[in-house]
Protein backbone atom coordinates (compact mmCIF):
# COMPACT_ATOMS: atom_id res chain seq x y z
CA UNK A 1 0.00 0.00 0.00
CA UNK A 2 1.46 3.39 -1.11
CA UNK A 3 1.99 6.54 1.53
CA UNK A 4 -1.39 8.67 0.38
CA UNK A 5 0.57 11.59 2.05
CA UNK A 6 3.43 13.39 0.36
CA UNK A 7 7.09 14.51 2.08
CA UNK A 8 5.80 18.15 3.26
CA UNK A 9 2.44 16.93 4.72
CA UNK A 10 4.52 13.95 6.48
CA UNK A 11 7.04 16.83 7.44
CA UNK A 12 4.41 18.28 9.34
CA UNK A 13 2.51 15.29 10.74
CA UNK A 14 6.33 14.54 12.31
CA UNK A 15 6.49 18.00 13.81
CA UNK A 16 2.76 17.44 15.10
CA UNK A 17 3.82 14.35 16.85
CA UNK A 18 7.11 15.89 18.86
CA UNK A 19 4.49 18.58 19.67
CA UNK A 20 2.24 16.98 21.40
CA UNK A 21 4.98 14.75 23.03
CA UNK A 22 6.33 18.06 24.28
CA UNK A 23 2.90 19.20 25.11
CA UNK A 24 0.52 16.99 25.63
CA UNK A 25 -2.06 19.30 26.50
CA UNK A 26 -2.33 20.30 23.05
CA UNK A 27 -4.83 17.14 22.64
CA UNK A 28 -7.79 18.58 24.79
CA UNK A 29 -8.15 21.52 22.55
CA UNK A 30 -11.82 21.66 20.84
CA UNK A 31 -10.41 21.63 16.86
CA UNK A 32 -8.42 18.27 17.87
CA UNK A 33 -11.31 16.70 20.09
CA UNK A 34 -11.31 13.93 16.39
CA UNK A 35 -7.65 13.16 16.67
CA UNK A 36 -8.57 12.94 21.08
CA UNK A 37 -11.29 10.66 20.46
CA UNK A 38 -9.66 8.53 17.80
CA UNK A 39 -6.81 7.65 20.60
CA UNK A 40 -9.05 6.88 23.23
CA UNK A 41 -10.49 4.45 21.39
CA UNK A 42 -7.28 2.96 20.68
CA UNK A 43 -6.64 2.19 24.50
CA UNK A 44 -4.69 5.28 24.82
CA UNK A 45 -4.25 7.52 27.72
CA UNK A 46 -4.24 10.93 27.72
CA UNK A 47 -3.36 13.39 30.16
CA UNK A 48 -5.25 15.34 32.26
CA UNK A 49 -4.94 19.00 30.63
CA UNK A 50 -2.74 21.77 32.85
CA UNK A 51 -3.53 25.70 32.49
CA UNK A 52 -1.34 28.46 34.46
CA UNK A 53 -4.22 30.93 36.30
CA UNK A 54 -6.11 33.47 34.42
CA UNK A 55 -6.90 37.05 35.55
CA UNK A 56 -10.76 38.01 35.83
CA UNK A 57 -11.45 40.69 33.44
CA UNK A 58 -15.31 40.70 32.75
CA UNK A 59 -15.01 42.40 29.30
CA UNK A 60 -17.29 41.71 26.44
CA UNK A 61 -15.33 41.86 23.04
CA UNK A 62 -12.83 39.12 23.88
CA UNK A 63 -10.20 41.98 22.73
CA UNK A 64 -6.37 41.78 24.40
CA UNK A 65 -5.39 44.73 24.83
CA UNK A 66 -2.33 46.11 26.42
CA UNK A 67 -3.62 45.25 29.97
CA UNK A 68 -4.59 42.07 29.13
CA UNK A 69 -0.96 41.61 27.68
CA UNK A 70 0.94 42.51 30.72
CA UNK A 71 -1.68 40.37 32.69
CA UNK A 72 -0.67 37.33 30.29
CA UNK A 73 3.27 38.29 30.65
CA UNK A 74 2.30 38.22 34.71
CA UNK A 75 0.84 34.38 34.39
CA UNK A 76 3.44 33.29 32.30
CA UNK A 77 6.25 34.13 34.94
CA UNK A 78 4.04 32.74 37.94
CA UNK A 79 3.55 29.56 35.57
CA UNK A 80 7.28 29.33 35.35
CA UNK A 81 8.00 29.46 39.33
CA UNK A 82 4.29 27.50 40.43
CA UNK A 83 3.72 24.12 39.26
CA UNK A 84 0.62 24.25 36.57
CA UNK A 85 -2.64 23.88 38.04
CA UNK A 86 -4.65 20.73 37.21
CA UNK A 87 -8.15 21.52 35.63
CA UNK A 88 -11.08 19.30 33.68
CA UNK A 89 -10.92 21.08 30.35
CA UNK A 90 -13.77 19.27 29.06
CA UNK A 91 -16.66 21.37 27.38
CA UNK A 92 -14.02 24.47 26.89
CA UNK A 93 -14.55 25.51 23.58
CA UNK A 94 -12.76 27.99 21.30
CA UNK A 95 -13.70 31.85 21.77
CA UNK A 96 -15.54 33.17 19.12
CA UNK A 97 -15.17 36.59 17.26
CA UNK A 98 -16.89 39.49 17.81
CA UNK A 99 -18.53 40.34 14.61
CA UNK A 100 -20.26 43.67 13.29
CA UNK A 101 -23.93 42.37 13.10
CA UNK A 102 -23.89 42.54 16.76
CA UNK A 103 -25.54 45.85 16.79
CA UNK A 104 -25.60 47.32 20.35
CA UNK A 105 -28.20 50.08 19.56
CA UNK A 106 -27.97 53.25 20.11
CA UNK A 107 -26.91 54.13 23.90
CA UNK A 108 -28.65 57.57 24.34
CA UNK A 109 -31.87 57.05 22.67
CA UNK A 110 -34.82 57.54 25.12
CA UNK A 111 -37.48 55.24 23.45
CA UNK A 112 -41.03 56.43 22.78
CA UNK A 113 -43.91 54.41 24.44
CA UNK A 114 -44.55 53.49 20.74
CA UNK A 115 -41.27 52.25 20.34
CA UNK A 116 -41.35 50.29 23.48
CA UNK A 117 -44.57 48.68 22.37
CA UNK A 118 -42.72 47.41 19.15
CA UNK A 119 -39.85 46.56 21.05
CA UNK A 120 -42.08 44.21 23.15
CA UNK A 121 -44.15 42.47 19.97
CA UNK A 122 -40.41 41.66 18.32
CA UNK A 123 -39.57 40.58 21.78
CA UNK A 124 -42.63 37.95 21.74
CA UNK A 125 -41.93 36.70 18.08
CA UNK A 126 -38.07 36.43 18.93
CA UNK A 127 -38.95 34.21 22.26
CA UNK A 128 -41.36 32.14 19.95
CA UNK A 129 -38.79 31.68 17.36
CA UNK A 130 -36.18 31.13 20.15
CA UNK A 131 -38.44 28.16 21.35
CA UNK A 132 -38.91 26.51 18.03
CA UNK A 133 -34.89 26.65 18.18
CA UNK A 134 -34.77 28.86 15.35
CA UNK A 135 -31.98 31.06 16.67
CA UNK A 136 -30.25 33.17 13.80
CA UNK A 137 -34.16 34.35 13.41
CA UNK A 138 -34.60 34.93 16.87
CA UNK A 139 -31.11 36.91 16.89
CA UNK A 140 -32.09 39.14 13.95
CA UNK A 141 -35.40 40.00 16.47
CA UNK A 142 -33.99 40.48 19.20
CA UNK A 143 -31.38 43.08 17.36
CA UNK A 144 -34.58 44.80 16.19
CA UNK A 145 -36.27 44.76 19.47
CA UNK A 146 -33.02 46.16 20.80
CA UNK A 147 -32.91 49.05 18.08
CA UNK A 148 -36.12 50.24 19.06
CA UNK A 149 -35.38 50.32 22.58
CA UNK A 150 -31.53 50.16 23.87
CA UNK A 151 -31.92 51.11 27.22
CA UNK A 152 -33.70 47.46 28.28
CA UNK A 153 -31.53 45.23 30.11
CA UNK A 154 -34.11 41.62 29.58
CA UNK A 155 -33.39 42.18 25.58
CA UNK A 156 -29.69 42.04 25.85
CA UNK A 157 -29.54 39.40 28.41
CA UNK A 158 -31.86 37.01 26.47
CA UNK A 159 -29.90 37.80 23.10
CA UNK A 160 -26.95 36.72 25.35
CA UNK A 161 -28.43 33.52 25.79
CA UNK A 162 -29.88 32.92 22.29
CA UNK A 163 -25.70 33.65 21.49
CA UNK A 164 -24.80 30.72 24.33
CA UNK A 165 -26.92 28.88 22.24
CA UNK A 166 -25.09 29.45 18.80
CA UNK A 167 -21.93 28.54 20.99
CA UNK A 168 -20.70 32.09 20.63
CA UNK A 169 -19.82 33.24 24.59
CA UNK A 170 -17.88 36.05 23.88
CA UNK A 171 -20.92 37.47 22.01
CA UNK A 172 -22.73 36.68 25.26
CA UNK A 173 -20.47 38.11 27.16
CA UNK A 174 -20.66 41.43 25.44
CA UNK A 175 -24.43 41.20 25.61
CA UNK A 176 -24.95 40.57 29.77
CA UNK A 177 -22.15 43.14 30.26
CA UNK A 178 -24.24 45.80 28.48
CA UNK A 179 -27.57 44.27 30.49
CA UNK A 180 -25.65 45.09 33.52
CA UNK A 181 -24.40 47.81 32.78
CA UNK A 182 -28.27 48.81 32.37
CA UNK A 183 -29.62 46.90 35.55
CA UNK A 184 -26.70 45.64 37.61
CA UNK A 185 -29.34 43.36 39.87
CA UNK A 186 -30.14 41.37 36.28
CA UNK A 187 -29.92 37.35 37.81
CA UNK A 188 -30.49 36.28 34.06
CA UNK A 189 -27.12 38.29 32.81
CA UNK A 190 -25.02 36.90 35.47
CA UNK A 191 -26.07 33.56 34.85
CA UNK A 192 -25.82 33.80 30.72
CA UNK A 193 -22.50 35.39 31.34
CA UNK A 194 -21.15 32.75 33.80
CA UNK A 195 -22.07 30.12 31.66
CA UNK A 196 -20.31 31.64 28.68
CA UNK A 197 -16.72 32.13 31.04
CA UNK A 198 -17.46 28.22 31.78
CA UNK A 199 -17.12 27.55 27.89
CA UNK A 200 -14.03 29.76 27.59
CA UNK A 201 -12.54 27.81 30.82
CA UNK A 202 -12.37 31.19 32.57
CA UNK A 203 -13.63 29.43 35.98
CA UNK A 204 -13.26 32.14 38.64
CA UNK A 205 -15.20 34.38 36.92
CA UNK A 206 -18.00 32.19 36.06
CA UNK A 207 -17.98 30.99 39.53
CA UNK A 208 -17.91 34.71 40.13
CA UNK A 209 -21.13 35.47 38.00
CA UNK A 210 -23.17 32.52 38.92
CA UNK A 211 -22.81 32.97 42.34
CA UNK A 212 -24.30 36.63 42.07
CA UNK A 213 -27.07 35.24 40.16
CA UNK A 214 -28.16 32.83 42.67
CA UNK A 215 -28.26 35.68 45.29
CA UNK A 216 -30.50 37.47 43.34
CA UNK A 217 -32.88 34.83 42.31
CA UNK A 218 -32.31 31.02 42.90
CA UNK A 219 -32.63 28.70 40.30
CA UNK A 220 -31.47 24.77 40.12
CA UNK A 221 -30.15 25.16 36.68
CA UNK A 222 -27.69 27.89 37.78
CA UNK A 223 -26.86 25.81 40.42
CA UNK A 224 -26.40 23.24 38.65
CA UNK A 225 -24.06 25.14 36.35
CA UNK A 226 -21.80 26.75 39.32
CA UNK A 227 -21.63 23.04 41.42
CA UNK A 228 -19.67 22.27 37.61
CA UNK A 229 -17.72 25.12 37.56
CA UNK A 230 -16.80 25.07 41.99
CA UNK A 231 -13.93 22.28 41.78
CA UNK A 232 -11.38 24.25 38.88
CA UNK A 233 -12.34 27.44 40.41
CA UNK A 234 -11.52 26.38 43.77
CA UNK A 235 -8.22 24.81 43.03
CA UNK A 236 -7.22 28.21 41.49
CA UNK A 237 -7.85 30.05 43.90
CA UNK A 238 -5.80 28.09 46.23
CA UNK A 239 -3.09 28.08 43.88
CA UNK A 240 -3.59 32.33 44.00
CA UNK A 241 -3.09 32.23 47.35
CA UNK A 242 -0.02 30.01 47.25
CA UNK A 243 1.78 32.49 44.68
CA UNK A 244 0.61 35.57 46.75
CA UNK A 245 1.80 33.95 50.13
CA UNK A 246 5.60 32.60 48.41
CA UNK A 247 5.23 36.12 47.30
CA UNK A 248 5.32 38.18 50.28
CA UNK A 249 8.12 35.33 52.11
CA UNK A 250 10.15 36.35 49.29
CA UNK A 251 9.28 40.34 49.82
CA UNK A 252 10.23 39.91 53.51
CA UNK A 253 13.21 37.57 52.96
CA UNK A 254 14.70 40.66 50.70
CA UNK A 255 13.81 42.97 53.37
CA UNK A 256 15.45 41.73 56.52
CA UNK A 257 18.61 40.82 53.46
CA UNK A 258 18.38 44.39 52.77
CA UNK A 259 18.16 45.35 56.64
CA UNK A 260 21.34 43.50 57.47
CA UNK A 261 23.08 44.87 54.88
CA UNK A 262 22.91 47.96 56.40
CA UNK A 263 23.56 47.24 59.69
CA UNK A 264 26.86 45.97 58.28
CA UNK A 265 27.72 49.04 55.78
CA UNK A 266 26.83 51.27 59.51
CA UNK A 267 28.96 49.23 61.66
CA UNK A 268 31.83 48.77 59.02
CA UNK A 269 31.49 52.92 59.02
CA UNK A 270 31.94 53.25 62.66
CA UNK A 271 34.95 50.91 62.61
CA UNK A 272 36.48 52.61 60.02
CA UNK A 273 35.89 56.47 61.49
CA UNK A 274 37.05 54.64 64.75
CA UNK A 275 40.43 53.80 62.47
CA UNK A 276 40.65 57.00 61.29
CA UNK A 277 40.35 59.21 64.69
CA UNK A 278 43.74 56.62 66.00
CA UNK A 279 45.66 57.33 62.97
CA UNK A 280 44.86 60.83 62.79
CA UNK A 281 45.81 61.46 66.87
CA UNK A 282 49.80 63.05 67.14
CA UNK A 283 51.70 61.51 69.71
CA UNK A 284 51.32 63.94 73.01
CA UNK A 285 48.25 65.78 71.02
CA UNK A 286 44.43 65.24 70.89
CA UNK A 287 42.68 63.56 67.92
CA UNK A 288 42.58 65.32 64.25
CA UNK A 289 39.59 67.86 64.39
CA UNK A 290 38.76 67.96 67.96
CA UNK A 291 37.24 71.23 68.69
CA UNK A 292 39.23 73.82 70.46
CA UNK A 293 42.73 72.15 70.26
CA UNK A 294 44.15 70.84 73.26
CA UNK A 295 44.20 73.07 76.04
CA UNK A 296 46.86 75.16 77.11
CA UNK A 297 50.00 74.23 79.14
CA UNK A 298 49.34 70.48 77.82
CA UNK A 299 51.97 68.98 78.00
CA UNK A 300 55.23 69.29 80.44
CA UNK A 301 54.53 73.11 81.25
CA UNK A 302 53.67 72.03 84.83
CA UNK A 303 49.80 71.03 84.37
CA UNK A 304 50.65 67.24 84.33
CA UNK A 305 52.15 65.15 87.06
CA UNK A 306 55.91 64.47 87.62
CA UNK A 307 57.31 61.87 85.17
CA UNK A 308 54.26 61.94 83.31
CA UNK A 309 55.32 61.54 79.19
CA UNK A 310 54.56 62.40 75.69
CA UNK A 311 53.90 58.32 74.90
CA UNK A 312 51.86 58.34 78.20
CA UNK A 313 49.78 61.15 76.91
CA UNK A 314 49.37 59.68 73.63
CA UNK A 315 47.77 56.83 75.14
CA UNK A 316 45.54 58.95 77.53
CA UNK A 317 43.91 60.39 74.37
CA UNK A 318 43.84 57.04 72.61
CA UNK A 319 41.15 56.08 75.16
CA UNK A 320 37.45 56.68 73.87
CA UNK A 321 36.08 58.01 77.09
CA UNK A 322 38.62 60.99 76.89
CA UNK A 323 37.96 61.62 73.40
CA UNK A 324 34.20 61.75 73.98
CA UNK A 325 34.52 63.74 77.01
CA UNK A 326 36.46 66.49 75.30
CA UNK A 327 34.27 66.67 72.32
CA UNK A 328 31.80 68.28 74.78
CA UNK A 329 32.15 72.03 74.03
CA UNK A 330 31.45 73.10 77.48
CA UNK A 331 34.45 70.59 78.80
CA UNK A 332 36.83 71.70 76.08
CA UNK A 333 36.03 75.73 77.12
CA UNK A 334 36.75 74.57 81.01
CA UNK A 335 39.89 72.56 80.70
CA UNK A 336 41.17 76.08 78.21
CA UNK A 337 40.32 78.11 81.06
CA UNK A 338 41.70 75.84 83.92
CA UNK A 339 44.99 75.05 81.79
CA UNK A 340 45.29 79.36 81.65
CA UNK A 341 44.42 79.64 85.28
CA UNK A 342 44.44 76.69 87.39
CA UNK A 343 43.13 78.83 90.57
CA UNK A 344 39.75 78.70 88.33
CA UNK A 345 38.74 75.15 89.47
CA UNK A 346 36.95 76.23 91.96
CA UNK A 347 34.40 77.23 89.96
CA UNK A 348 33.85 73.99 88.69
CA UNK A 349 33.54 72.45 91.03
CA UNK A 350 29.96 72.45 91.41
CA UNK A 351 29.46 71.53 87.91
CA UNK A 352 28.93 67.82 87.64
CA UNK A 353 30.01 67.50 83.81
CA UNK A 354 33.29 69.11 84.87
CA UNK A 355 34.12 67.45 87.47
CA UNK A 356 32.66 64.11 86.13
CA UNK A 357 35.71 64.70 83.15
CA UNK A 358 38.00 65.97 85.91
CA UNK A 359 38.03 62.80 87.81
CA UNK A 360 38.01 60.92 84.33
CA UNK A 361 41.02 62.13 83.28
CA UNK A 362 42.70 62.03 87.36
CA UNK A 363 41.41 57.98 87.26
CA UNK A 364 43.30 57.12 83.26
CA UNK A 365 46.63 58.98 84.81
CA UNK A 366 46.79 57.32 87.95
CA UNK A 367 49.01 59.57 89.64
CA UNK A 368 47.20 59.93 93.31
CA UNK A 369 45.25 62.70 94.08
CA UNK A 370 47.69 65.43 92.26
CA UNK A 371 45.45 67.74 89.29
CA UNK A 372 46.95 68.31 85.79
CA UNK A 373 46.54 71.64 86.37
CA UNK A 374 48.61 72.21 88.72
CA UNK A 375 46.32 72.71 91.64
CA UNK A 376 45.31 69.84 94.67
CA UNK A 377 42.84 66.99 94.29
CA UNK A 378 40.33 68.92 96.46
Amino acid sequence: MSCPFNDEQLMQLQAFIELCKTQPQILHHPRLSFFKEYLVSLGVTIPTATFGTKHFTPSGDGSQNETGEKAQSSTEEESEQESDVELDMDGVVEGDSIGDDQLMGDSNKEPSDEDRDKSDEKRSEAMRAFSDQQFEEAIKLYTEAIQLNPQSALLFAKRGQVYLKLNKPNACIKDCTRALELNCDSAAAYKFRGRAYRLLGKFEEASHDLCESLKIDYDDQTNEWLNDVKPNAEKLRQHKLSVQRKKEEKEHREKLRRLHKAQEARSQAAKAQAQANAQSTPAGGMPGGMPGGMPGGMPGAGPFPQGFAANDLGSLLMDPEIITAFQDPEVMAAFQDLSTNPANFVKYQSNPKIAAAIQKLQAKLGKGGSMPFGGGAG
